[in-house]
């Protein structure tokens, strides 16, 4: 974008396009983000939807502004997005759909950590995020991502792109695709009757959490565009998957991935510092949800590969295959852990 084009756009959110710094944030695989900072200094942040994943963002802002009146706590920090001089949260130029929300001054996100502390504060967070929406109606959300989450969705994909695929690209991801049919077999096992339907972020890695640098707390869950329906399992397991393995998603030395013990204990004591949120088969459902969310990521990464890379934003041909591995290869470790797991919820819990 030119920064002519910008401020185009920000002359629409009513702001003075002519006096603003914008400045590109790249850690997104999917939308575009930039922090616009104004004379006077006041900074928001600006973003344009990837409307070739999310095909619905006009549902997508509904789901948001359905749940942004409930999540405003007294320890959880409120996010308002900016309106157009049409009153709409978003503006539409050129099938680009844009939006503008404030920014949290002395806010930052982690990739990873080491600190029990920061695991503990993304726990409690997200179990606030949950407490603070568990009174929802949930039929008025609508599915952004149809079939998000959906093992059999994502198993009909991925067997679509093996028969599309280049005879090269299968050739190069033989390992990985013997380990996607074993965890096929494996995660049919993760029985979803009688677990309650909540609104989920689903999306809830680490870098989705807002901390303030001065207090080192966790403020809040941000990039909402994948609030819809869900179960607990989806955002538990995919926090757990960055909480507690400070190796990036990408990594292709395998044995500095890992699952720390300590860092997972302290984030179920944080999930569990507000208190008594979870049914009894949902606290039982977790152990193998966190191998289902980094393997789901993992299956949708390699089917992208096979795809040519259509999905996630890459910067090298055969990213989504490392994306893909290292991400199995963290569903083995937690799979490994499972016993443990189970028994340290019940404790945390209790």
């Amino acid at each position: 974008m030119t920064s002519a084009s910008i401020q185009k756009i920000l002359i629409e959110f009513n702001l003075n396009g002519s006096s603003t710094q914008c400045t590109p944030l790249n850690s997104g695989l999917i939308n575009d983000t930039y922090l616009v900072t104004e004379g006077d200094g006041q900074q928001y942040i600006l973003q344009k939807i990837n409307t070739q994943v999310f095909k619905n963002a006009d549902i997508l802002m509904d789901n948001i502004s359905f749940s942004l009146p409930y999540l405003k706590a007294e320890d959880y920090a409120l996010i308002t997005f900016l309106t157009t001089k049409t009153g709409a949260n978003y503006y539409v130029q050129n099938n680009g759909l844009w939006r503008m929300m404030t920014y949290i001054p002395n806010s930052t996100t982690y990739d990873t950590t080491t600190d029990p502390k920061t695991a503990f504060e993304a726990g409690r967070i997200i179990s606030k995020f949950h407490q603070l929406l568990q009174n929802v109606n949930t039929a008025v959300y609508k599915d952004t991502l149809p079939k998000f989450h959906l093992l059999s969705h994502r198993k009909q994909e991925f067997r679509q792109a093996l028969e599309t695929a280049n005879v090269d690209k299968l050739e190069v991801a033989e390992s990985a695709i013997l380990k996607a049919q074993h965890f096929i077999m494996v995660l049919q096992n993760l029985n979803t009757d009688g677990l309650p339907v909540r609104v989920c972020h689903n999306d809830t890695k680490l870098n989705n959490i807002l901390f303030s640098e001065s207090s080192e707390k966790a403020l809040c869950l941000i990039d909402l565009d994948t609030i819809m329906k869900g179960y607990f399992f989806y955002d538990f397991g995919d926090a757990v998957r960055t909480v507690v393995n400070n190796a990036p998603e990408d990594e292709r030395q395998h044995k500095l991935i890992r699952f720390d013990k300590t860092l997972f204990a302290s984030f179920v004591d944080g999930l569990a510092s507000n208190g008594s949120l979870l049914t009894s088969s949902e606290k039982e459902s977790l152990p193998l949800g966190t191998v289902f969310m980094p393997f789901i990521h993992g299956l949708r990464a390699l089917t992208d590969y096979l795809n040519n890379n259509k999905y996630y934003k890459v910067t090298y041909e055969n990213q989504n295959l490392d994306r893909c591995l290292s991400l199995f290869n963290f569903a083995e470790k937690a799979l490994d852990q499972k016993d443990f797991m189970a028994r340290y919820i019940r404790h945390a819990f209790e």
